[in-house]
């Protein structure tokens, strides 16, 4: 079968970026392989190849990108944040062309309109691993004990709802990869090589803890306050705070308010002020994408919140199929380059997150990427 008029225009796109820098294959093979993920000969030239074009990966595409942003072209891939502005200006025009070429291919594949730069779960290639964080061992099901006969692994996760809703999206998006999830206690190397999606807080989660630091570009931080027991509220780089918002429980109050133990157990000091108790109405959310500091190859994805509220209404931008077209296009459009930083209002109706619209203006409380820096 010939190939399509869309694949060839791609193949011939990736040789002229080659022959404009006057790289034989072998020189770009070598250029564009770094550690594990090395590029053969025989790959390139299935590329390019007019006959039989070979569909690249994605990510192989934004290292074309990178590679040719600037002329000379280096004699290695360089990161993102090694480009001049001039060069990443050029970078993310490139990008989305080439990206732009292989949709086409998917869509002439497929019969309906795909894009890997608008589907932000659908990764082409690599390894996927949710890290969600542990319930304390006080305060879980005797279910999650292992020396209980019916012992059941998931109960010593916490954020439960929004780690299946985010595995099941992932899963669907991602067929042929595979994905897996973890407790922090459980992350290897291997783990932090491959895609990471990071659920839920900084108190019960330590790769988050320990990400968030090593993520200096990300001008948001969580971190613990004292009028708060329960969750950590959101800092950006200015000083600007992000907090929940509570209002006085239009319950009727019991008689007696539970001791500070007895909330402390119930992991509900915050739902309560002196001896009145409090409904909580809007939560803050965090939804980033950023490089893999491990493997620029891969990417993480934070979702996390001050309550688990903010956390699942995270997950919910992407997943919700009431609002996740919309938000996609909105974060195609706002964040061409696919790395960003979202504070996001999690109204709470009735005890239950509402997915955040992107559209909705005062829904987002403050964005970042790193194209705002170099203007």
């Amino acid at each position: 079968m010939a190939p399509s008029p869309e694949a060839v225009r791609l193949a011939r796109r990736l040789r002229e970026l080659r022959e404009s820098e006057r790289l034989t294959q072998k020189e770009l093979s070598n250029a564009l392989s770094v550690g594990d993920g090395r590029v053969a000969v025989a790959t390139i030239s299935s590329w390019e190849s007019q006959s039989n074009p070979k569909l690249p990966p994605e990510e192989r595409l934004r290292a074309y990108a990178l590679l040719f942003a600037s002329s000379p072209a280096p004699k290695r891939v360089p990161r993102e944040q090694e480009l001049a502005p001039a060069h990443r200006e050029r970078f993310n025009s490139l990008h989305r062309e080439l990206v732009n070429l292989r949709d086409e291919i998917r869509q002439h594949q497929t019969g309906r309109p795909q894009s890997s730069s608008s589907y932000t779960f659908d990764f082409e290639s690599g390894r996927i691993t949710l890290i969600c964080p542990e319930v304390p061992e006080d305060g879980r099901s005797s279910l999650g004990q292992e020396n209980n006969p019916n012992f059941t692994k998931l109960y010593k996760y916490a954020d439960l709802d929004a780690l299946i809703e985010m595995w099941g999206h992932v899963r669907a998006s991602n067929p042929e990869l595979r994905v897996r999830h973890r407790l922090p206690s459980e992350v290897s190397a291997d783990h932090l090589s491959g895609h990471l999606i990071l659920i839920g807080g900084i108190a019960w989660n330590r790769v988050t803890s320990r990400l968030l630091r090593v993520l200096d570009n990300l001008p948001i931080r969580q971190m613990s306050v004292p009028d708060l027991a329960d969750g950590e509220i959101f800092r950006s780089r200015d000083g600007r705070e992000y907090r929940p918002v509570w209002e006085e429980s239009k319950e009727p109050v019991v008689e007696e308010a539970p001791s500070k133990a007895e909330l402390e157990a119930e992991q509900a000091q915050d739902a309560w002020r002196g001896d009145t108790p409090r409904e909580l109405v809007e939560d803050v959310a965090l939804f980033a994408r950023l490089p893999n500091p491990f493997n620029h190859s891969r990417t993480i994805t934070i979702c996390n919140g001050v309550y688990s509220r903010g956390v699942l209404g995270a997950v919910r931008t992407l997943t919700d199929d009431s609002v996740r077209e919309r938000n996609e296009a909105y974060l195609a459009n706002r964040f061409p380059g696919g790395v960003f930083g979202l504070l996001m209002r999690v109204p709470v109706v009735n005890g239950e997150a509402v997915t955040p619209d992107l559209e909705i203006p005062e829904n987002r409380l403050f964005e970042w990427s790193p194209e705002d820096e170099d203007e």
